[in-house]
């Protein structure tokens, strides 16, 4: 890094691969590479802005229409497969034709050794496994394509949890916990270590993963249910386990939960992310607190159009009194340090 390159981010999560895929076409992986004037990432906006990786989540999209119990619903496992592994080799084929530009990261010293040459640092991330069947033969299949993150639910139930739906103001109390193919789940992921993210989790399955989880509990991309009530951000006990094990909270940049009354504000200041920040390290300590934008998955401030804006943001965390070691921990430092925890060296 020289003196005028950006800090570099490592964020906690991002869904461009949902992006591309829902856009289709044979040339989605040189769309990234090359850049396009779509959604917040592509590679060369990521290297203007700083943004040196991430975690890559593949998605499963729910149909827009609430059904009967006011959850979106669970789409089948046949089409959850064939969308998970449609985004595995949506991946892997950008990390091939990149020839460089990015590449899957499998380990911390993953993580630095691409970010010391400039590439992407993808960690390939699952949101909702629906594709997986409780005997976990997805699980140990993707493991080996490169999958060390996966969040058990998106914000509807599976075999495994009940996941959080959106309401604001609501607490994140909202329905069971784990069923016991989901505790096999976890403790499969802590025998793989592949990281457990807690984001789109209800609170009875927080607490069912705080008990059984042997690894650092880890929030990819939520914020404060302090100042935003929604139903998708963290009570400050929830913050206080995070904080008991190690753990860490990607602030996300999604003006819903972003913004006390839940409103969709495109105007909203970047200080209203900082707000975020503050209250978390303020709660539980900067070494917990780090970045998870959700970049092409939510709406974000209109201050910030991409992945290229970031120092924007940078800048922002720097003005509400934030040191150059303080900016270090948030953007990247924290996120490499949980991760070297969870999979190890």
């Amino acid at each position: 890094m020289t003196e005028d390159s950006p800090i570099p981010v490592f964020d906690g999560h991002n869904d461009v691969l949902l992006r591309l895929w829902k856009a289709g076409g044979a040339d989605a992986a040189r769309r990234l590479i090359a850049g396009e004037d779509v959604g917040h990432i592509d590679l060369p906006r990521a290297a203007k802005g700083g943004l040196a990786g991430g975690l890559c989540a593949i998605y499963v999209p729910s149909e827009r229409v609430l059904n009967e119990a006011g959850n979106w619903p669970t789409p089948p496992q046949s089409e959850a497969i064939e969308i998970t592994l449609g985004m595995a080799g949506l991946l892997g084929r950008i990390e091939r034709q990149s020839q460089g530009g990015l590449k899957i990261c499998r380990s911390a010293a993953d993580i630095r050794a691409a970010m010391d040459v400039g590439a992407f640092a993808a960690v390939m991330h699952i949101e909702g496994v629906e594709a997986f069947g409780p005997d976990l033969d997805l699980l140990y299949l993707m493991h080996s394509a490169g999958l060390r993150s996966l969040g058990p639910v998106w914000s509807r139930p599976n075999i495994f949890a009940f996941g959080v739906p959106f309401r604001i103001p609501h607490s994140p109390d909202i329905g069971p916990g784990l069923t016991d193919a989901g505790r096999d789940l976890i403790r499969a992921c802590n025998e793989l270590k592949v990281m457990v993210d807690l984001s789109h989790m209800n609170e009875a399955g927080f607490w069912d993963i705080a008990k059984l989880s042997t690894a650092p509990l880890v929030a990819s991309h939520s914020n404060a249910h302090a100042i935003c009530p929604h139903s998708r951000n963290l009570t400050d006990r929830q913050l206080d386990a995070i904080r008991d094990t190690g753990g860490l909270v990607g602030i996300n940049f999604g003006v819903a939960f972003l913004d006390p009354e839940g409103k969709r504000d495109l105007d909203m200041p970047l200080s209203g992310l900082v707000r975020h920040i503050d209250y978390i390290v303020n709660r539980i300590g900067i070494e917990h607190v780090a970045l998870g934008s959700d970049f092409d998955g939510t709406t974000i401030p209109a201050a910030i159009r991409g992945a290229d804006d970031l120092p924007l943001l940078v800048q922002a965390i720097r003005d509400g009194g934030y040191s150059a070691d303080d900016l270090a921990r948030i953007t990247h430092a924290n996120w490499l340090r949980v991760l070297e925890t969870t999979w190890g060296a």
